[in-house]
């Protein structure tokens, strides 16, 4: 709290008097404030956009803003609202996921979650027993399998998940969410048959003329039309979920990729009660709700900078995984595929024009080859009628013919990816492109070196919102693909900060620990900038401090 002592002075009215008396001091206001907060003796270090690190000792907050940086030399205020010991731990700026999708994250806890099964066997298990285990609601509804982890071969089919339960409506979603699997009753209830007209840039998974219950990119709005919506509350506690999730790895921002109309009702739900902890930066899941909620520009900052709509994401693409990735030349474990092409030439630049004219930033998911170059053909037309600060981005830029690498830099497009997708999927992609076609996947060292802005996201659900693995990903890649793609630990991890807040039009606010901006910061167990890679993967999140208040810490999982 802050302390205010006021010593006052009473002046005495002058009254005519012998020569030579001495006149008395007029009155005065003396007022003692409190200099702030002080979290000291840490190994501090903040980052600039073109790699500066400064470093300091001691952090002075007030009123949620950074006040000060100290060094060791620097003489500390001796009236302050607190100060924290940091015991010589590390502090870093709060770190921003720049892709995510947080309320799926939430909803992924309270649902049936096939991240782990590592076989068809062991998924149809899990989905009997959540059924036994959850007999209502009616439909059961998960996420997170990987046809990749079980060695299928091919996607599971309804007569997979019909033998762990067929006597109600089952719908999985990928782990990527560009991919979804519905047993018979679900199906049905779709009304989903061999004839059933399959939309643009989906496509229906066939066998013997009939659907196997797999359902691609746009054909899964098939079945999930017919799925119910989740009820706010249930949104409400999913947002809840998210946030303890998204604080326990150091995120004090994500930028929401995809956010609906309810999403943004229940994040404005949050807000209103004072339970929106984390910064969300929005990007509406198309242009309706994008005029829905933002009407004719982006949204002011709300809840003490706690919330706000800034753009549009649209899909170029699928994902590599279930093939949807549009690329140039054929699959090469698929000859004859290409992917999905999920908008034409002339819609893409009607959507991103229709965007561009309010002032509303534009961010495209594109996997492949093909549908990268796409978006870099669009933005190279529209820039020349949108000028201006338009930080024009694309997420994911997965799969990159070399020879449209350069163009990232010429207009300053934003490449917006997640170095952990390259673990996880490097095998995949291996298969999927096959060995010459790796030069441009994955490429961040060559995308940045083109001037082009690098922001580092996790994708989550679809991966866990771990930035020191991603942190460690992007540095360490010594496993014989491309090393040459590796980036400075520093560069890492101002993309997850400095840069993550300028891609999001945040750097006003965000992103350093500069005076004025908002006091977000992570207290870490060991000091990154020297830790090898392997080490940066363990490093563990102590606290995370949004605001200059304490927001979560380790010892709350305890």
């Amino acid at each position: 709290m802050r302390r205010i002592a006021f010593a006052v002075a009473i002046g005495a009215v002058l009254i005519a008097g012998p020569a030579g008396a001495r006149k008395r001091p007029a009155p005065t206001a003396v007022e003692t404030v409190s200099a702030g907060g002080l979290i000291d003796n840490v190994n501090g270090y903040t980052l600039s956009r073109d790699g500066k690190v400064t470093r300091f000792t001691g952090l002075l907050i007030k009123d949620g803003k950074v006040v000060r940086l100290l060094d060791a030399a620097a003489k500390r205020p001796e009236r302050l609202d607190f100060r924290l010991d940091g015991a010589g731990r590390t502090l870093l700026p709060g770190l921003i996921d720049s892709h995510g999708h947080v309320l799926d994250l939430g909803l992924r806890a309270m649902r049936l979650d096939l991240s782990g099964a590592r076989s068809l066997a062991e998924a149809q298990k899990m989905i009997a027993d959540y059924a036994a285990d959850h007999p209502s609601p009616r439909w059961i509804i998960g996420a997170g399998w990987n046809q990749e982890s079980w060695g299928l071969g091919r996607f599971p089919t309804a007569a997979d998940i019909d033998r762990a339960v067929a006597d109600r409506p089952v719908w999985l979603e990928r782990v990527d969410g560009h991919a979804a699997v519905a047993n018979t009753l679900a199906m049905k209830e779709a009304g989903v048959t061999a004839a059933t007209r399959v939309p643009a840039g989906g496509r229906m998974e066939m066998a013997g003329g009939r659907p196997t219950g797999a359902f691609i990119d746009a054909a899964q709005a098939l079945v999930g039309a017919s799925v119910p919506p989740p009820l706010p509350r249930e949104l409400d506690t999913a947002l809840g979920k998210a946030q303890d999730v998204l604080l326990a790895h150091g995120i004090t921002a994500i930028a929401d990729m995809g956010t609906t109309a309810d999403a943004w009702n229940t994040f404005r739900r949050a807000g209103d009660v004072g339970r929106l902890r984390v910064r969300i930066i929005s990007y509406a899941a198309g242009i309706d709700p994008m005029i829905s909620i933002a009407g004719t520009g982006p949204t002011p900052w709300l809840y003490g900078d706690r919330l706000r709509m800034v753009g549009v994401k649209l899909y170029g693409d699928g994902a590599l995984g279930s093939r949807g990735a549009w690329l140039k030349a054929d699959y090469a474990d698929a000859p004859g595929q290409r992917g999905l092409p999920l908008l034409d030439d002339a819609k893409i630049r009607n959507l991103m024009s229709r965007a561009a004219m309010d002032g509303l930033q534009v961010a495209i998911h594109a996997i492949g080859d093909a549908a990268n170059a796409q978006v870099l053909d669009a933005i190279a037309e529209l820039a020349e009628t949108y000028k201006g600060d338009r930080r024009w981005r694309i997420e994911h830029a997965q799969v990159v013919d070399p020879a449209d690498i350069p163009r990232f830099g010429r207009f300053g497009t934003i490449a917006s990816m997640q170095p952990v997708h390259y673990v996880s999927d490097l095998a995949m992609a291996k298969a999927r492109l096959g060995s010459a076609r790796l030069a441009g996947a994955y490429a961040w060292a060559s995308i940045a070196a083109t001037g082009a802005p690098l922001v580092f996201g996790s994708d989550v659900p679809v991966e866990a919102p771990d930035v020191m693995a991603g942190i460690a990903a992007a540095a360490g890649r010594d496993d014989g693909a491309l090393p040459a793609e590796r980036v400075p630990v520093e560069r890492a991890l101002a993309a997850y900060t400095v840069t993550g807040a300028y891609a999001a039009f945040a750097e006003d606010r965000l992103g350093t620990l500069e005076p004025g901006r908002d006091a977000d910061f992570v207290l870490l167990d060991r000091d990154i900038l020297k830790a090898a890679p392997a080490e940066i993967a363990g490093a563990k999140v102590l606290e995370t401090w949004i605001g200059g208040s304490r927001a979560w810490t380790a010892t709350q999982q305890k």
